[in-house]
């Protein structure tokens, strides 16, 4: 006898709908998985039928094939399990047909029965949706995060027995249902920006840099609070919209990194990698292809604390995604596409001692050492991020003062401000910031006087600036004009937005 059950899986971070057929027919006792199933699923034979034994029905003694379509789509990861072992048990006659129409099935069956959760299910759920199915037998885990999706029901079960039970209508199982408001409210975080002593230089270049959803680089001896300044970026970055959320999400779920208990992401990811780390964990990829680090970060901050110390091979890759905020990895049997629009954060060191420009401690470093230290970061990776801080060492006063400076929330406030100027700006575009402006956008929001564009032409000539640079300076002083709420760029905005190239200067000594 033929069953068909309907599941899903993923590719990239969108889910397509697969039929899981079996047929049972006459002959020698085999179970065999065709529809170009990887490891984890050849082996639910053995799970599958040891679940259903364990859970007290029969499993059939003839010859069992089950199909995975599309048949020419390769099938990984343990989500086909519940479906295989209700289609084999609808192809026995235990379940009706009618029942499973119109539901989509996903679990990993344990030995005794149980289903665990598995990974991608909001995805799966969104594409349940679209396609106008009625709902989703999923684990119990797996409920807040596929209950996000409006528009189709969603049925937790704990076990294999409860959800034939619930298909033979002996029991019922009750939709799961989330406040998504709720899961919007203000969150507190541990950190905050009146934390930070002195340092109100760099506050400012970290408020421009989120106002304008820069990339920034800072550059300061150890112990200077670079990595301290870049812990608390997400505090004054605007919350997620649910659109934004639900994008993140399902990278998250994709991976399988969804905190648990949670249906979304609704803090803006911030993710700081070792520098051990290497391209494909950076980017993305693997033989089966996984979201890397930068799609982790997707509508949040990436922090590259050291950044000399990373493989040059590896700060390479991430200049195609710095500019067009995707990834796209192909192999042989694939070519997916992951999210990647982030803020790139990142800091190092002036020198490989670190006490290059030191007022306290005398550098041991030759020019040769410093060219070397600084060339690990090429010209083209230094171009794409927009603001080079540097900062000092905190003075003793500034660490023992009772003063505080302006905290998350203050700042947080001047941010949204300067985020809804460009908003309404950008309102016939399909960006939101400053720092996604091209070219065309930059010669028309981003027009000068002739004052401006003198001292800007000094800058070039002095410090050879590249155009790319030439570009980064006028959508940084167009943010600082925002933040002051400026219709127009006037001089002070682009003098303050040239400080900010340290890294295209000179080194001296």
């Amino acid at each position: 006898m033929l069953a068909k059950i309907l599941s899903g899986a993923v590719i990239g971070i969108d889910a397509y709908r697969v039929d899981v057929e079996v047929d049972i027919s006459q002959g020698l006792p085999s179970f065999s998985t065709v529809g170009l199933p990887e490891g984890a699923v050849r082996e639910s034979k053995e799970r599958v039928k040891a679940a259903v034994k364990n859970s007290g029905y029969h499993f059939p003694s003839d010859r069992i094939t089950v199909n995975l379509a599309p048949a020419d789509i390769r099938k990984e990861g343990s989500a086909f399990d519940l479906p295989m072992a209700l289609g084999i048990l609808m192809a026995t006659g235990l379940i009706n047909r009618e029942s499973c129409s119109g539901y989509m099935f996903l679990g990993e069956l344990a030995l005794d029965g149980l289903i665990r959760p598995v990974r991608g299910v909001l995805p799966m759920a969104i594409a349940a949706r679209d396609l106008g199915l009625k709902g989703i037998f999923l684990p119990v885990e797996n409920a807040p995060e596929a209950a996000v999706v409006e528009g189709i029901d969603i049925f937790p079960a704990n076990g294999l027995s409860q959800v034939i039970e619930a298909l033979r209508g002996i029991t019922r199982i009750q939709p799961f249902t989330v406040d998504i408001d709720r899961l919007f409210q203000t969150q507190a975080l541990d950190v905050d920006f009146v934390d930070v002593r002195g340092q109100e230089n760099a506050k400012r270049a970290v408020e421009i840099a989120a106002a304008g959803g820069h990339n920034l680089i800072m550059i300061g001896p150890p112990g200077s609070g670079k990595t301290m300044l870049a812990k608390r970026l997400p505090t004054i970055l605007p919350v997620l919209t649910f659109e934004e959320s639900l994008e993140t999400s399902k990278v998250y779920s994709v991976t399988g990194l969804m905190p648990e208990g949670h249906g979304l992401i609704t803090v803006r990811p911030f993710r700081s990698p070792h520098h051990t780390i290497s391209d494909a964990g950076l980017i993305g990829g693997g033989q089966n292809p996984k979201p890397g680090e930068v799609s982790l970060a997707h509508n949040g901050v990436l922090f590259l604390d050291e950044l000399p110390e990373f493989r040059r091979n590896v700060l390479e890759v991430l200049r195609q995604p710095m500019e067009e905020g995707v990834v796209t990895i192909s192999r042989a049997a694939t070519t997916v596409a992951y999210p990647a629009r982030f803020m790139l954060v990142a800091a190092m060191n002036p020198c490989p001692c670190g006490f290059l420009g030191d007022p306290k401690r005398e550098c041991t470093c030759s020019t040769l050492q410093i060219q070397r230290y600084r060339a690990k970061i090429s010209g083209p990776l230094l171009d794409r991020i927009d603001l080079h801080l540097e900062v000092p060492a905190v003075p003793y006063r500034d660490l023992a003062g009772i003063s505080e400076g302006a905290g998350s929330g203050e700042i947080l406030k001047r941010v949204m401000a300067a985020r809804r100027i460009q908003e309404k700006r950008l309102s016939r575009t399909k960006i939101f910031t400053n720092a996604r402006m091209t070219s065309r956008h930059i010669k028309q929001f981003c027009a000068v006087d002739w004052e401006s564009s003198a001292l800007l032409e000094r800058a070039m000539d002095r410090f050879g600036l590249s155009a790319r640079a030439h570009a980064r300076i006028l959508k940084i002083a167009r943010t600082i004009a925002d933040l002051e709420a400026s219709p127009g760029i006037r001089p002070p905005h682009v003098a303050e937005a040239i400080q900010y190239r340290t890294l295209d200067r000179k080194i001296t000594r």
